[in-house]
């Protein structure tokens, strides 16, 4: 049996797209584990992360420092509700519930984006809350 050239590209986008979803949700589950070398491994050497109120993390230097103690957040969980892949581009929408390292519970949405590279890491996260700017 032989398959054409469309299906074939279609069953090859499909597979990619489920395993940067994998990747996306292995993400949050390593952040809320507090796994900081397995979270960080997942993003190339030079990657940057935005985040409002904070100036671009840069490589995994930058990550490491990030979630390693310059987090406001001691502890959570976060729960997706959308992953959306369109080739190396992934949005997330979700809820994360936690606490801050002042002991203030905090509970809100937010939205992320990814660009994956070639080989299945993160070069860039842009993250934005849902939240009242303070």
């Amino acid at each position: 049996m032989r398959t054409d050239d469309s299906t074939a590209t279609a069953t090859a986008t499909a597979t990619a797209a489920s395993a940067a979803e994998a990747d996306v949700r292995r993400y949050y589950e390593l952040v809320d584990a507090g796994d900081v070398p397995g979270l960080v491994g997942l993003f190339t050497s030079d990657a940057t992360y935005h985040r409002p109120g904070y100036e671009p993390f840069e490589g995994h230097e930058g990550l490491t420092r990030f979630y390693g103690g310059a987090r406001v957040i001691r502890t959570g969980r976060h729960t997706l509700t959308k992953v959306l892949v369109e080739g190396s581009d992934i949005a997330v929408h979700g809820e994360f519930d936690g606490e801050l390292h002042d002991g203030t519970t905090v509970g809100l949405r937010f939205a992320d984006f990814f660009q994956l590279t070639a080989d299945g890491r993160f070069a860039r996260r842009d993250t934005f809350f849902f939240a009242p700017l303070v």
